[in-house]
């Protein structure tokens, strides 16, 4: 008891002393509480024929029977897998373009070009998707398009590119990588930056060169963060990209072969049905199946590579 009283008093004391840094916090501690632990129970709906008048407590009970919703559905299949291949490119080619831009900063001597740099990668990454769809629609429009102009110009007939599914998990990949793949290579930067420099001198002194260093020094110790940002990534690989997707690629049906994720097949499922229950089934399911994978992946990572795991 002594002891419990002790702690407590304690963490009111640090409160006493860093108020101005737990004030700075607690508009992100409310975020998560409200959005995060009080919606835990809503979590019911998915078992449930909801009724907006009856709330989540008085609403029929049905089961699994909102679940076969989803898996019944003869997009069940295409959705999910379309899902976790896009997260796959995504995070593949994020990561090692992230990791690129990090280490070519890294081994740059300029400091006003590395600042510029940066600044310059940065930006795509506060800008709204939906201004994004308007320049990728410039590069490929079938009329007026800079990509079939370029064809053009050597021959080549152009290609209605909205009406090519084949072709859009490279360009929502190649947009996604250039959206995000600047602020995780400053991640990666902050990473380089905590490394000890006397390694670096000593492997100087003993003759290894640039890329030596880089190779034996610099990423061996950056593993541990990749890893744990990829862990965390893998967690969410059942979730699309909502805001990119029906960005960038709307309600055209000629392209959900390839690009249609679960989250924008239940967003057009609750618009159309209005059937929020069902929703919720498909996001409960959604959430079962990343905690399991980021347990299994942390398991495996801790068993191979202890530094990299989460846990």
């Amino acid at each position: 008891m002594e002891k419990k009283r002790r702690r407590g008093f304690g963490i009111l004391s640090d409160i006493r002393r860093n108020g101005t840094s737990y004030l700075l916090v607690l508009p992100a501690m409310a975020y998560v509480f409200i959005f995060g632990y009080l919606t835990y129970p809503y979590m019911l709906i998915a078992f449930q024929r909801f009724n907006y008048t009856k709330g989540i407590f008085r609403s029929e009970w049905v089961g699994l029977e909102n679940f076969e919703f989803f898996f019944r559905s003869n997009k069940a299949f295409t959705v999910t897998f379309n899902t976790i291949f896009l997260n796959l490119l995504f995070i593949v080619f994020g990561t090692l373009t992230a990791l690129a831009i990090s280490l070519i900063l890294n081994e740059l001597r300029k400091k006003l070009f590395v600042k510029i740099s940066q600044s310059m990668m940065l930006f795509p990454n506060f800008i709204s998707w939906i201004v994004i769809s308007y320049v990728l629609y410039a590069f490929f429009s079938m009329d007026m398009g800079i990509v079939n102009q370029m064809l053009n110009q050597f021959g080549v007939a152009s290609v209605n590119w909205y009406t090519e599914p084949q072709t859009w998990p490279a360009i929502l990949t190649v947009m996604h990588v250039w959206k995000g793949a600047g602020m995780s290579a400053v991640i990666y930067l902050a990473t380089i930056t905590g490394i000890d420099e006397t390694l670096y001198e000593a492997a100087g002194i003993d003759g290894a060169n640039r890329w030596q260093m880089c190779m034996r020094i610099t990423i061996p110790l950056m593993m541990p963060t990749v890893v744990i940002l990829t862990l965390l990534s893998v967690g969410k690989i059942m979730y699309g990209d909502f805001g990119m997707i029906y960005a960038l690629i709307g309600d055209n049906g000629t392209l959900y072969s390839t690009t249609d994720i679960i989250d924008t097949y239940v967003f057009r499922s609750l618009r159309q049905i209005g059937n929020p229950s069902e929703a919720m089934a498909v996001g409960l399911f959604q959430s079962i199946v990343g905690f399991i994978l980021v347990f299994g992946t942390n398991t495996i990572t801790r068993k191979f590579f202890k530094d990299g795991a989460l846990y």
